[in-house]
């Protein structure tokens, strides 16, 4: 059995880390991080949509994103950037790795040149409308499912 975590850094919309909780439990992601300055629970508007799945997930808050990193690669878990970049590789043809955590940036800006320099690469889902990108919570739950449901 594969294991994902998901590390929700500078999410702003508390909508969005109510939904990645939904999302964690649902598709049975090992454990969720929130980094920088992504919102954690308590909190009602993350309650509304979670809908008591911040109860049943696993998390960690940690500000300080470097340290997220550090204890990852302690662990031997290496970090994936869900994000569009030149290089990133198209997650339909990604062969994961038994255990990986995936990296979520901000809704606006995305993850930043600093933090992709620490990622053993980038994934991303390929594009067919005219927008570039999904949302945060729509992206993540697309990217986790197909990582911990590929067959090998």
């Amino acid at each position: 059995m594969r294991e994902l975590q998901l590390i929700a850094h500078d999410i702003r919309s508390l909508e969005n880390v109510g939904a990645l909780f939904r999302t964690c439990d649902s598709l049975g992601v090992a454990k969720l991080w929130l980094a920088g300055y992504t919102a954690a629970p308590p909190d009602p508007r993350i309650t509304k949509v979670a809908l008591g799945a911040e109860k049943s997930v696993p998390f960690e808050v940690e500000t300080d994103i470097s340290k997220v990193f550090d204890r990852l690669e302690k662990e031997g878990m290496p970090v994936y950037a869900l994000e569009l970049t030149e290089q990133a590789e198209n997650l339909a043809s990604f062969h994961a790795p038994d255990r990986m955590a995936l990296l979520l940036g901000t809704e606006t800006t995305g993850i930043p040149p600093s933090l992709l320099e620490r990622c053993e690469g980038a994934l991303k889902i390929e594009q067919k409308g005219i927008k570039e990108s999904l949302n945060v919570a729509v992206a993540a739950g697309i990217a986790s499912w197909a990582l911990l449901n590929r067959i090998p």
